[in-house]
């Protein structure tokens, strides 16, 4: 009892190491726990977002949980002190399998169940909770190694706290995502967090212990090791069975590049199915379709040169081609792993029509804002063909600053074609989008077609309400100058008028949607094609 009072008054105590020495390794354990604890944060916001494509929403909910957490974390912890070593090493063995196993258990969520919602709350609370008993503990000890006072010791331990954080951020995103994946970084984070707590507490602090919590320490992180060890030998077949449930079985290529996790399906041509970070992006059995209905309405005048944002998979290159008197076709992606896979795997070369043979075609790897920013050519046609705007990673490429540069990019009656959402089941985005184009000062003629969007999810019991994929593409045609009725040209349908409901809901979304300034301009029409 006298020794628990000493050492909670902050004096020295019987340990195994000098007080300097033992202070180092007290501020290593924080470094190293703080940076673990970083990558947890960082791994449940990333695989969330993958998850579900709304990464603001995914993060807010990941980190306002977890704050809210650490507070009750270091509540509860105040009921530790007594017995701070021990309840430090129990802790950070906890919080090792928990984090280290979290990525795992989100991803089977999803693949098994079709929901990680719930999943994702449950980690962040009980992650918060962990770590934010971890500073009072910590600082507990600290006390116990060196004589300090109470403000010198805060600063320390938040210093040390600090700094691993950052070394964690930065770990995460630029070592242990390209290097290990999001699963196995995960399970080696947890397994280094079990090895740091229990090293301090086993050797640092033996002496505080009894017998039985000592084994009990033992046992525990030996446990939570093995576990951890197995999991990531496991790994790649448990990520196997997991793209089964989630693409099915006919999975021919799964990769994560520097920019996303690209899947590949189907044996052929016809069955062939192109999956980025989840969600459909072509599908053999319409896409022709949906590239058709992006592609030829703005083919419709001068056409030498064409510009391309995003599309890597040469589909759409594949129908700006078919016109003889295309001189040049600019491809601008931002995955250079895309624009391989499109050149080189059979059946997707196939699909495309060996567009990159085409000497005419010149691709480019770079993001597309960024390279417009430093590009100076004209051009007669350029094609937005990027990913689906709900999905917040891409909002910067339906930003009125965009369109703006593409409206510079443009020759004399020169035309622009934006895949937009679709207008039916997110309206607001659509409009959105319509909104931003003219406010990058052009002129636009707003159309749709029936069929599945590119942008869902792999299963269709992901999709929301129903189960069942939207209905329509939507497109927004733009020039610098009047826009003519879009058109497939010769044989094509004729386009009919919007129902007279959806053109209310469509003008109520955009005009909330007008930005400062901007000079209000009539709604224009839209329309779209009926199915042959």
């Amino acid at each position: 009892m006298i020794d628990q009072q000493v050492s909670l008054r902050g004096g020295a105590a019987r340990l195994p190491v000098r007080p300097r020495t033992g202070r180092f390794l007290v501020l290593a354990a924080v470094f190293v726990c703080a940076a673990c604890g970083l990558v947890y944060e960082l791994e449940l916001v990333a695989l969330a977002s993958y998850l579900t494509g709304d990464s603001v929403t995914q993060a807010s909910v990941v980190l306002s949980v977890m704050v809210f957490a650490m507070g009750i974390g270091s509540l509860l912890a105040k009921r530790l002190r007594c017995h701070a070593a021990v309840g430090f090493g129990l802790i950070e063995a906890a919080l090792a399998l928990i984090g280290g196993s979290s990525a795992l258990v989100l991803y089977a969520s999803f693949a098994w169940l079709g929901e990680s919602r719930y999943a994702l709350v449950g980690f962040s609370l009980a992650i918060g909770v962990l770590i934010g008993a971890e500073i009072p503990l910590l600082m507990t000890l600290i006390q116990r190694v060196d004589r300090q006072d109470a403000g010198g010791a805060v600063a320390d331990l938040f210093a040390a706290d600090y700094v691993g954080a950052l070394v964690g951020g930065l770990a995460f995103p630029f070592l242990l995502l390209p290097m290990l994946g999001q699963l196995t970084g995960a399970l080696l984070t947890g397994a280094v967090n079990a090895v740091a707590g229990g090293a301090l507490v086993l050797w640092v602090f033996r002496r505080d212990l009894t017998p039985g919590s000592r084994r009990l320490l033992v046992v525990v992180n030996v446990a939570v090791i093995a576990v951890l060890a197995t999991a990531t030998v496991l790994v790649d077949d448990f990520e196997q069975a997991a793209r089964r449930a989630v693409y099915g079985d006919q999975v021919r290529v799964a990769v994560r590049t520097g920019v996303q996790e690209v899947v590949l399906t189907g044996t052929d041509r016809d069955s062939l199915g192109l999956y980025l970070d989840g969600r459909l992006r072509v599908s053999a059995r319409d896409e022709h379709r949906y590239h058709e209905a992006l592609v030829h309405p703005a083919m419709d005048g001068p056409r030498a040169r064409v510009l391309i944002l995003g599309g890597g998979d040469g589909l759409a290159a594949r129908e700006v081609l078919r016109y003889g008197d295309v001189r040049s076709v600019t491809l601008v992606e931002v995955d250079p792993a895309v624009t391989r896979l499109a050149r080189t795997d059979p059946a997707l070369s196939e699909l495309n029509g060996h567009a990159y043979r085409d000497p005419r075609l010149t691709a480019v790897g770079a993001d597309a804002f960024t390279w417009l920013r430093a590009d100076h050519h004209r051009y007669d046609v350029v094609i937005s063909d990027l990913p689906d705007p709900g999905i917040t990673a891409s909002t910067k490429l339906y930003s009125a600053e965009f369109y703006g540069l593409i409206a510079e990019a443009l020759a004399p009656r020169g035309r622009l074609v934006v895949h937009a959402g679709p207008p039916v089941v997110r309206p607001r985005t659509f409009w959105t989008v319509e909104a931003s184009v003219r406010a990058g000062g052009l002129a636009t003629r707003p159309y749709r077609i029936p069929g599945r969007p590119s942008g869902f999810t792999a299963s269709p019991d992901r999709l929301g309400a129903g189960g069942r994929p939207p209905a329509d593409w939507g497109f927004v045609l733009a020039a610098a100058g009047p826009v003519g009725e879009p058109g497939l040209g010769a044989g094509a349908p004729e386009p009919r008028s919007l129902g007279e409901a959806e053109l209310r809901e469509g003008a109520r979304a955009a005009d909330g949607l007008r930005l400062p300034g901007q000079v209000p301009s009539t709604l224009i029409h839209p329309r779209y094609w009926e199915e042959t």
